[in-house]
């Protein structure tokens, strides 16, 4: 079956400072971030690989920047955060499986190798680093079989950080949809993810990635770091 992948790329990214959306920001090797995804996507998972891209704040920018990609608009991306972005996007990608990721974040490509074994057996997942683990970030506990048990950025006694690659399973897929349509409009799709643990039994495992590089871009020292590693 041909993966379907997703990139949230609807928000304003106003912390950053740029008029573009964040993902059509510039790395210090010429391409955009959005550009590099593409390329990680395309390098693991080959040139089938389905990429959805959600757009709101100033759309017609990225869909210029990447005319062949598919496209769901969220023309509420001034008022709803990631979780209503994402369900969007779930419901268009039929009954598989779905990598997603968020548009700022810059990473090595093994990274999605690593994911394979786990796409392959149609095992929900997110990727984590344990190596840091910042107040203003999504982090998480484990249960005692080592599946996420918590995952907010109020978490408290984290046991690392939330990368923003993650995977929902086939069959984990129409549970975790529900409680994206259940949260509130400024809610992280996390919280959603939350919920399917709770009331679905919905069993996510961390992927722990701590040694590759991967970077959210929220400001303009996450940039600078991130440019270490293109």
């Amino acid at each position: 079956m041909t993966l379907q992948t997703v990139i949230l790329a609807a928000g304003m990214g106003s912390r950053l400072g740029r008029a573009l959306p964040k993902p059509l920001t510039e790395l210090a090797d010429g391409r955009t971030i959005m550009q590099q995804q593409h390329d990680n996507i395309r390098a693991v998972f080959g040139d089938d690989a389905r990429i959805t891209t959600v757009v709101g704040y100033r759309a017609e920018t990225i869909i210029e920047a990447f005319p062949n990609a598919k496209y769901v608009h969220n023309e509420r991306y001034d008022v709803t955060n990631t979780s209503k972005s994402l369900l969007r996007a779930l419901s268009v990608t039929g009954k598989g499986g779905v990598l997603w990721m968020n548009g700022d974040v810059v990473f090595d490509p093994r990274i999605l190798g690593r994911a394979i074994e786990f796409i392959e057996r149609d095992q929900s997942f997110v990727t984590v680093n344990t190596s840091k683990v910042s107040d203003e970030e999504v982090k998480y506990t484990v249960t005692a079989e080592g599946y996420i048990k918590e995952l907010s950025k109020t978490v408290k006694g984290g046991l690392g950080e939330a990368v923003g690659i993650n995977y929902i399973s086939a069959a984990d897929k129409k549970a975790f949809m529900r409680q994206l349509q259940r949260v509130d409009d400024q809610d992280y799709f996390e919280r959603g993810l939350e919920l399917a643990i709770a009331e679905d039994g919905l069993l996510l495992e961390p992927m722990d990635v701590s040694d590759l590089y991967a970077v959210e871009i929220d400001f303009a020292e996450d940039l600078e770091r991130a440019n270490l590693f293109v």
